[in-house]
């Protein structure tokens, strides 16, 4: 125990003087302050953030008098859960009073009630790795749960019974998986079972707070460990149907993938190429779009299959089946329209690729790739060639060298064209100076002919474009 709170003390030097401050201002107005949950386990593995959590035997208004004039920033969005947040320096903070909270058989919100010390409060967390503290100021490191073990062996447990844990809040289930995801550890097996059992559960949660959980789960380090889980456990078939759907029944001579297991080799196969993304974070930043494009793009798969007279498999049209599944799916996750955009796009758009290598694209198939990705480009250069799971070597470096080959012609044509601004050769205004018409439908259309035109030909001087306009209107005239 000496030993623990050694490490945990040492991680916690550098932020010594929030730790201590607070404390002891909570201790001089006679309530408890406790360092808890994620920030601890965090500090344990060496990897402590920004984000610091306590828990207090105070109330949120006391709290909040607490904090002002101490921190620079106080609000109270989650007064209604007990929690009180500010900022201090580089560091955000909530401080949440001890607490209880359950969900009734049908409702999807909790009933918080404020408890009256430590121990219940750690009791009623999710996780034994998550139910640990460290009072402050003195620093005194709390696990009454046997989290420092299950951490070492790198296992998730519930507190108490998982039955209860989950019936407390469902959402644990989802965020088993998640903490899965992140941390690389195993789930204990009654954790699993109890998953299973109660999988129906999860319906009551909220779309978006599963939404929430499952890109922290698809962005985490490895996100195959939590999907695998939320698949074993059915939870999967409740909030994400179409993953296991994935897994069809190969037919007998095994003519076709593993698509599920293919999904998830794709997915980790576009996380080793996230470097590629200008991330607003830093190259290699985890990218949801990419990443959840890459594990549904063929959820169009189990819809279209047709076996045919040979015993071959076909799934003509998965990707336009597949781009409104993903729709679908995704809006009744409350994910926002850029979000649903950008993934079904990707979907698609991801076997477009597999014509080039039959002959070659012209400029103007190369250019409509260009316009048809839009601002999506970069994320379907990585989903393209993550889909490629072939062992084939011969297959794989081909694929890659042809791949290559386009990617140079892209950026050719892109330094002598603008591609990324690829706009017809005359604007709206010329096209109705020269056609003499006003504004309408015939000018939208003329600008989408003059696109085309932009599209096989290139850029073309004002009269070359003048005289095939007059043309087209001319035979439209008739």
């Amino acid at each position: 125990m000496v030993e623990v709170q050694q490490r945990v003390s040492s991680e916690l030097e550098r932020i010594g003087v929030v730790v201590d401050e607070l404390g002891e201002r909570f201790e001089a107005a006679g309530h408890s302050l406790h360092l808890v949950g994620g920030p601890v386990r965090d500090a344990m593995l060496g990897r402590l953030q920004n984000d610091l959590d306590f828990t207090t035997s105070a109330h949120p208004d006391a709290v909040e008098r607490l904090l002002k004039g101490w921190a620079e920033a106080v609000w109270d969005i989650g007064r209604a859960f007990g929690t009180i947040g500010c900022r201090k320096g580089d560091w955000t903070i909530e401080i949440t009073t001890f607490r209880s909270e359950a969900y009734s058989a049908d409702s999807r919100k909790p009933e918080v009630a404020y408890g009256t010390d430590l121990a219940g409060d750690l009791g009623r967390r999710d996780f034994t790795v998550n139910a640990m503290a460290v009072s402050v100021p003195g620093r005194v490191f709390e696990d009454p749960f046997g989290g420092i073990g299950d951490l070492a062996h790198r296992v998730l447990r519930t507190p108490g019974r998982p039955e209860d844990s989950f019936s407390d809040d469902p959402l644990r289930m989802m965020r088993a998986a998640r903490f899965a995801a992140q941390l690389g550890f195993d789930v204990a097996p009654d954790v699993v079972a109890a998953m299973t059992a109660m999988a129906e559960r999860i319906d009551v949660i909220s779309a978006e707070r599963v939404r929430d959980e499952l890109v922290k789960l698809v962005c985490a380090p490895y996100p195959r460990r939590g999907l695998a889980l939320l698949v074993e456990t059915g939870l999967a078939a409740r909030v994400l149907p179409e993953l296991p759907a994935l897994q069809l029944e190969r037919d007998e001579h095994h003519r076709h993938k593993d698509v599920y297991e293919h999904s998830l080799t794709v997915l980790e196969q576009s996380m080793d190429l996230e470097e590629r993304l200008a991330a607003p974070d830093g190259p290699g930043t985890p990218d949801f779009i990419v990443r959840f494009a890459a594990l549904v793009h063929d959820i169009g798969k189990p819809r279209t299959r047709r076996f045919l007279e040979d015993g071959s498999v076909t799934f003509h049209h998965h990707d336009v089946v597949g781009a409104k599944l993903v729709r679908k799916r995704m809006k009744a996750l409350r994910f926002s329209g850029e979000q649903i955009d950008a993934v079904s796009k990707l979907v698609e758009l991801h076997l477009r690729f597999h014509g080039y290598g039959d002959g070659g694209w012209t400029d103007s198939a190369v250019r409509r790739y260009v316009r048809d990705a839009g601002d999506q480009l970069q994320r379907l250069h990585i989903l393209t060639r993550a889909d490629c799971t072939t062992r084939n070597r011969r297959k794989a470096e081909r694929l890659r060298r042809t791949y290559d080959d386009l990617e140079r012609r892209i950026g050719e044509l892109a330094e002598q064209e603008e591609l990324d601004a690829m706009r017809p050769d005359l604007d709206g205004n010329q096209i109705m100076r020269i056609l003499g018409i006003g504004p309408g439908r015939d000018v939208g259309e003329a600008y989408k002919f003059l696109l085309e035109q932009r599209m096989d030909h290139g850029p073309q001087d004002p009269a070359t474009a003048e005289a095939a306009l007059r043309a087209w209107w001319a035979e439209r005239q008739g």
